[in-house]
């Protein structure tokens, strides 16, 4: 079979398409037939080799890209319950040194990081799904703010940041959206309550005249550090969704890290709610998979709104 690979860390051109053998699943694993995957800066953050420099990662002869899943299930392996060969499921490959990710034509996952694929949804759109609401739902965890409470999402028009904004929206949280000047309609119609342009020189003061003394907590998204912080109240919650760019916890302020988990009972919820339309599922461009450097090429180019999704 085909599958999206690099030897070596370096730009978009280190993407090589290989014929590897067909995985078997283990037990408690199920062999998925992929119909699509996104692409997404987890990717490219692992081809350029930044995780490897980072101490995040082994390195091996040859990587495996790709996180994001939907398509078909077609074999299992001893001990999994409550799937079977046939069922249409999203999943997350959510670890980093492996020899074959889910750009390719199969992929084994643990039966324990997948989840029944959204009703009435196609496959491109699902696979936007796993990776980047996984990661907004696992950061509201972590700020574990009230109903009622004020957050400050960064990048709200992203990925990530719009899924936070509604999710967030959901939980009765009250969200500053920062986002571009043309993106404003469209946080707003995500649930944000206020916007503040991210091109502002003071973002902290811009975010204290809207809510006086600071927000709850901070989702940041955009990797602002500091510049987020400073709109965060004593004693309040921020959250990194970038490893590594947690900013110190001055005033108080509890700071972390979140660091993606495969959870299939989280994916179950997400994927509801995508079938129920209380998710927003964008897709920038769909592309073959032999064409996954020129993916990786975009994505390097930016500017993209939802994720590019390479289809076998």
């Amino acid at each position: 079979m085909r599958a999206a690979v690099i030897r070596a860390f370096g730009g978009p051109e280190v993407v090589e398409i290989a014929d590897v053998a067909v995985p078997v699943p283990g037990p408690g694993q199920v062999r998925i037939r992929v119909e699509a995957a996104a692409v997404n800066p987890v990717d490219a953050a692992i081809r350029a080799g930044l995780l490897a420099e980072a101490g995040l990662m082994a390195g091996r002869d040859v990587i495996g890209l790709g996180w994001d899943v939907a398509g078909v299930i077609d074999a299992v392996g001893e001990g999994v319950s409550g799937h079977r060969a046939g069922e249409r499921v999203i999943g997350l490959a959510d670890r980093l040194d492996v020899p074959l990710g889910t750009h390719a034509e199969y992929v084994v996952l643990d039966a324990a990081a997948i989840a029944s694929a959204p009703v009435g949804v196609s496959p491109v759109e699902a696979a936007t799904l796993p990776l980047n609401a996984s990661t907004a739902a696992q950061a509201l965890d972590l700020l574990d703010l009230p109903e009622g409470g004020t957050l400050l999402v960064t990048g709200a028009a992203g990925a990530v940041g719009g899924f936070a904004v509604e999710l967030a929206a959901a939980r009765g949280l009250r969200v500053v959206a920062v986002a571009d000047e043309a993106d404003t309609d469209l946080v707003r119609a995500l649930g944000a309550a206020w916007t503040v342009p991210r091109s502002i020189a003071d973002l902290a003061e811009a975010v204290r005249a809207l809510v006086p003394g600071g927000v709850d907590g901070a989702l940041d998204a955009a990797s602002l550090g500091v510049r987020a912080l400073g709109g965060v109240r004593n004693r309040g919650a921020f959250v990194a969704v970038v490893g590594g760019a947690a900013p110190v916890g001055l005033r108080g302020i509890r700071v972390a890290n979140v660091w993606i988990t495969a959870d299939a009972d989280r994916l179950a919820e997400l994927s509801a709610l995508a079938a129920s339309g209380s998710l927003t599922l964008r897709v920038a461009d769909t592309l073959p998979l032999h064409e996954a450097a020129q993916a990786h090429a975009r994505l390097a180019k930016g500017g993209l709104r939802g994720r590019l999704v390479l289809v076998p």
